[in-house]
């Protein structure tokens, strides 16, 4: 019974640290299962061209590159044009990390309801264009 319980105990805590290494590489499956309802088209690029300088350019920076002039301090903001995306990498997973932001310890606001979805589309085409092409488009 003693070994029976220091193997429950081993497994539970194996399965603890599974848990909390799957959710820190970034992504989750509800996010990625989302589909981009929006054409990369040039017209759509453009579209999020317009919309990322509006809402995201001041952090970000015009080229993407993580270097805003108005990024809060110490805020570090990612670089858009690179293959990292640690909050994940499929259309669904930028979406709702533009949608909802990066959680309550980052400087990464969500902008739902400041933009129209469709809007946040367009800067997941946009930015699309300006990096690598990521697995699960």
């Amino acid at each position: 019974m003693h070994y029976y319980n220091k193997a429950l105990i081993i497994a539970g805590v194996l399965l603890a640290a599974v848990t909390a290494s799957a959710q820190t590489s970034g992504g989750n499956a509800a996010a990625r299962a989302l589909k981009n309802p929006v054409a990369a088209t040039p017209t759509s690029i453009t579209a999020g061209a317009a919309a990322y300088k509006k809402y995201c350019a001041f952090c970000h920076g015009e080229n993407a590159k993580g270097n805003g002039p108005l990024a809060p301090k110490d805020s570090n903001p990612s670089d858009l044009t690179d293959a990292t995306w640690t909050s994940g990498s499929t259309d669904g997973e930028i979406f709702t990390t533009i949608a909802n932001g990066t959680g309550p310890n980052s400087k990464m606001v969500g902008f739902k309801g400041k933009m129209p979805d469709q809007d946040i589309w367009h800067i997941v085409n946009f930015l699309r264009s300006l990096g690598p092409k990521a697995a699960g488009r």
